[in-house]
């Protein structure tokens, strides 16, 4: 069910016309051309979502957990079939390349939707005590989800609220409409009830509008630190709950044990991905003082590795950044390191020669400290900043030596050393020696980067209230 020409938002299971006539331009980054315009829904537009929303709520909510899991069975299915045309909307709304999107755009909702349906048993009613418990779902959900991993952010909030019998109201970023459009076709075309998905496309107003709602009952938000703060602040006059998956500034250790040649290259990778547009992105590599120049002299042979190119053509591993907006702050995050202080090996804040769009060179700094803007706030891009330290103490310092804590990363010839130092790091989550993501394990921040945890059964509690009905003593 394609949506009618100017029709763009999905509400109580059908495609409607906003009340409103403003529309979006939708830019692909890397050609600076205008590939759509999405409609831009406002308040009204949310408060008829919210309606549709809660009207579904009452049955959705009693409906057996088998028939959800079906659902969500039945949309794996709808995004395994359309994978390809949406990895091409997403390469062309952000940028990022099409093997990229192919691999990880797709892979990931895929796998948010398997880790939720595998733990999906932990619904079940337990016995504690005298009391059952059982899991209710908390209610009507608004799902904010930014633009660098638009599909993998939808479904990792959608697809445990969905299972846990919530219903939800879904705002994209505007940056990435296409492909969340695509997606409410899917849940349409797998049998979805009136009202228990529904998609409004637009800006602050429609945002503001969905969380300062009276008949939300839950906010999940993953953005920009600030973003949050503005989220939290509105739900938390209605004593809404709310998850917040926010900024990073993330500290990846190497330990003096660690293979370089190995670990030096991948921690680029870490740092680099996405254009560097990842939220657990380690961008702060902190090494062993007396390795420096080792370390230097391969960071600046793999950075060369780090091509730009057309993110349509299979061959490119880096792509633009999503928008000029972005391209120009970390531009100036480059700008303000080099007037600190900071010592450039490769890259600079000068657009890339031969590019037009929102492309930025991958840059690496050495000789940053701590106090540097450039290791203290988020910058977004492809930007990796080396710092240094004289023994494992101080590597721990300078690690949890943030206002963030989301990820963080260690290297070691042992891995028992790595995971002592992995215990230590006032972070939500630690990878060792460039481990791959794992969806069944919770993720989420502290300090600045957040509340909540995403992902396998922590992920699918944030979606339920337990409720205990406790029998009088025999």
């Amino acid at each position: 069910m394609t949506p009618p020409s100017g029709q763009s938002l999905y509400i109580g299971g059908q495609w409607i016309a906003s009340t409103a006539t403003d529309t979006i331009a939708v830019v692909n980054p890397a050609t600076l051309e205008t590939i759509a315009h999405a409609t831009a829904g406002c308040a009204t537009d949310a408060a008829s979502a919210v309606s549709a929303a809660r009207r579904a709520f009452d049955d959705w909510s009693q409906m057996p957990l088998a028939d959800r899991i079906a659902l969500l069975q039945r949309v794996s299915s709808g995004i395994k079939a359309r994978g390809d045309e949406l990895a091409g909307l997403i390469t062309a709304e952000m940028g990022c390349p099409i093997g990229f999107s192919r691999a990880a755009q797709i892979g990931l909702p895929l796998g948010d939707i398997h880790a939720t349906l595998e733990v999906a048993k932990t619904l079940e009613d337990k016995v504690i005590g005298r009391s059952l418990v059982q899991n209710d779902p908390i209610g009507v959900v608004a799902a904010i989800t930014p633009w660098n991993f638009p599909l993998h952010q939808i479904l990792a909030k959608i697809a445990p609220a969905l299972v846990a019998g919530c219903t939800v109201v879904l705002k994209p970023s505007e940056v990435t409409p296409l492909d969340a459009a695509l997606l409410a076709e899917i849940f349409h075309e797998a049998g979805t009830p009136a009202g228990v998905f529904n998609l409004i496309i637009g800006g602050r107003e429609a945002g503001e509008a969905l969380v300062s709602h009276p008949d939300i009952d839950m906010v999940s938000f993953t953005g920009s630190t600030r973003g949050g703060r503005a989220v939290a602040e509105i739900a938390g006059r209605g004593l809404k709950k709310v998850a917040l998956e926010l900024g990073g500034k993330s500290a990846n250790i190497i330990l003096d044990d660690a293979d370089l040649d190995k670990a030096i290259p991948a921690a680029l990778g870490q740092g680099f991905i996405n254009s560097g547009q990842v939220c657990a992105a380690l961008s702060r590599l902190i090494v062993p003082a007396s390795r420096r120049a080792e370390i230097e002299a391969i960071a600046i042979e793999a950075a060369k590795g780090w091509t730009l190119g057309d993110p349509a053509d299979p061959a490119t591993r880096l792509g633009p950044v999503a928008n000029q907006t972005q391209q120009a702050g970390i531009q100036q995050a480059i700008k303000g390191a080099l007037s600190e202080g900071a010592k450039l090996l490769t890259g600079g804040a000068e657009q890339p020669a031969n590019f037009t769009g929102a492309y930025v060179l991958p840059t690496i700094f050495s000789g940053v400290d701590s106090g540097m803007t450039i290791a203290r706030e988020e910058t977004f891009g492809p930007v990796l900043s080396i710092l240094t330290y004289s023994d494992e103490a101080e590597a721990i310092r300078i690690a949890n030596d943030s206002a963030y804590g989301l990820s963080g990363g260690v290297w070691s010839g042992d891995l028992d050393r790595a995971e002592a130092v992995a215990r230590r790091m006032h972070t939500g989550q630690v990878i060792l020696n460039g481990a791959g993501l794992d969806l069944a394990a919770p993720f989420g921040g502290v300090k600045q980067s957040g509340l909540g945890r995403e992902n396998g059964r922590y992920g699918l509690e944030e979606y339920c209230s337990p409720k205990a009905i406790t029998r009088p003593q025999a």
